[in-house]
C-alpha cells in the first residue's frame, strides 16, 4: 500500500520535505493543505501533490504522517482543526524551531502518542515553496522529539523515513533542543540582525559601509535576510532560552571589550585563537554543521568575456563547478575570481589545467 503524507503548510521546509519525499517514495500519495492558492497550484503543477485542498477536511485521515508546516501561530490553529481527523496509528510531526510549545499544545489535545517532534536543521535566507529543494535536506541533522507516550516502534519508523529523505536523525528531549537550538540557531540570528542594524544606524548619508561591506561581513549577516515573521515567532516562544543566552554573550561582549581597552594582547590573541581551532573543529566533522567548502581564487584579467573563458576551459575539461563570482572587495580575499567546487578532487584537477593556461591560483 502505498504512503499517504499530509502536509498542513507549505512553506520552504515543508516543500523541501515534500520534494524529497517524491524523490525517495515516487509513489507515495501527497496531501497539501496552504491557504496560498498559488502555493497549491504550483505543488500539483510541479507533480509534488496528488491532492490539494483550500480547507482542512476528512481527507487527511488517510494519512500515515501528517507534516504541521505552518508558521508557530497557524500551526497551533491547524492542529485543532486537524485533530478530529487523525488516525490512531497516524504519526503527527511538525518542522519548527521551537518545541517546548507545540509539546504543550499536543499534550492539551490529547494527541501525544501519535507525535514525535521534527526539526529539520536545514535552511535558506530565502523563504516560501517557490525556494524549496529536495537536496536541502541532504545531510542535515533532523532533529526528532518524541513524547513519552509514542511507542518506540513509530519512532523508529520514522527515522527510517528521515533517513531516506538523506537527513540524519537525531533524538533529543525536547526541552534540550530548544536550549541548543537557541546558541546555535536563534542567537546567531539575533545578533546578525543587530549587527546590520548597527552598520545601518552608523553608516553615512552616502552609504560607505553598505558599498564597501566585505565577504567577512556578509557571510556573518547572511542570515539576516530571513523571514521577519519566522524570527519574530520564534523569539515569542524561545524567549527564556534565548535571554539567558544573550545575557551570557553580552557578558562575553563585555569581557573582551575591557581587553580591548586594557590592550592585553595575550588576552585578545587567545580569544581569536580559541575561536579559530574551535570554529575549524566543526568543519573538519564529517557530519557537522558546517560543511568543508572546496574554493580556490584566481586573478583574472578585468574585461568582458573573462569570467566565461575560465568557466569553459573547466567545463571542456570535465570539471563541474558549484559556485563562480567575482569578488569586488578584496579585504580577505587573494585573487579577482572565486570557484567552489562539489568535491575536493576537482580543485586539484581545474590548478593544474589553470596553471597550464597562464592563470595565477591562490588556494584557501
Amino acid at each position: 500500500m502505498a504512503l499517504t503524507v499530509g502536509f498542513a503548510g507549505l512553506g520552504l521546509i515543508g516543500g523541501s520535505i515534500a520534494k524529497a519525499l517524491r524523490k525517495a517514495v515516487p509513489d507515495s500519495q501527497i496531501i497539501v493543505y496552504d491557504i496560498n492558492s498559488d502555493t497549491l497550484a504550483l505543488a500539483k503543477k510541479e507533480g509534488i501533490a496528488n491532492m490539494i485542498l483550500s480547507n482542512i477536511d476528512a481527507s487527511f485521515r488517510q494519512c500515515d504522517y501528517l507534516f504541521l508546516c505552518a508558521p508557530v501561530t497557524k500551526n497551533d490553529e491547524n492542529l485543532k482543526k486537524l485533530a478530529g481527523f487523525i488516525r490512531k496509528d497516524c504519526i503527527l510531526t511538525d518542522v519548527g524551531s521551537v518545541k517546548t510549545d507545540i509539546h504543550s499544545h499536543i499534550d492539551m489535545l490529547g494527541l501525544s502518542a501519535n507525535f514525535i517532534g521534527g526539526h529539520p536543521m536545514a535552511g535558506s535566507e530565502r523563504f516560501g515553496y517557490q525556494n524549496a529543494k529536495a537536496i536541502l535536506l541532504e545531510n542535515a541533522y533532523y532533529i526528532l522529539t518524541p513524547t513519552k507516550e509514542v511507542s518506540s516502534e513509530k519512532i523508529n519508523a520514522f527515522k527510517r523515513l528521515v533517513e531516506s529523505l538523506g537527513a540524519i536523525p537525531l533524538v533529543l528531549n525536547y526541552r534540550e533542543h530548544d536550549y541548543v537550538t537557541a546558541a546555535v540557531s536563534h542567537l546567531p540570528h539575533v545578533i546578525a540582525a543587530s549587527l546590520v542594524n548597527l552598520v545601518q544606524d552608523s553608516d553615512s548619508e552616502n552609504g560607505i559601509m553598505k558599498m564597501i561591506a566585505a565577504g567577512g561581513f556578509k557571510d556573518i549577516t547572511r542570515i539576516a535576510s530571513s523571514s521577519p515573521v519566522m524570527w519574530q515567532q520564534i523569539c515569542m516562544t524561545n524567549t527564556e532560552n534565548i535571554i539567558a543566552l544573550l545575557n551570557e554573550y553580552i557578558g562575553a561582549l563585555s569581557v573582551i571589550k575591557g581587553k580591548l581597552e586594557a590592550k592585553d594582547s595575550s588576552a585578545l590573541f587567545d580569544f581569536f585563537e580559541k575561536a579559530k581551532n574551535y570554529r575549524e573543529s566543526f568543519i573538519e566533522a564529517s557530519s557537522g554543521p558546517i560543511k568543508k567548502t572546496y574554493s580556490v581564487n584566481v586573478d583574472i584579467i578585468d574585461k568582458a568575456g573573462s569570467l566565461a573563458c575560465v568557466a569553459t576551459l573547466l567545463a571542456d575539461n570535465r570539471i563541474s563547478i558549484k559556485n563562480i563570482g567575482i569578488v569586488h572587495n578584496r579585504e580577505f580575499e587573494a585573487g579577482t575570481l572565486k570557484i567552489e567546487f562539489y568535491e575536493e578532487k576537482s580543485i586539484e584537477q581545474a590548478v593544474l589545467i589553470l596553471q597550464e593556461n597562464g592563470y595565477s591560483i591562490h588556494r584557501k
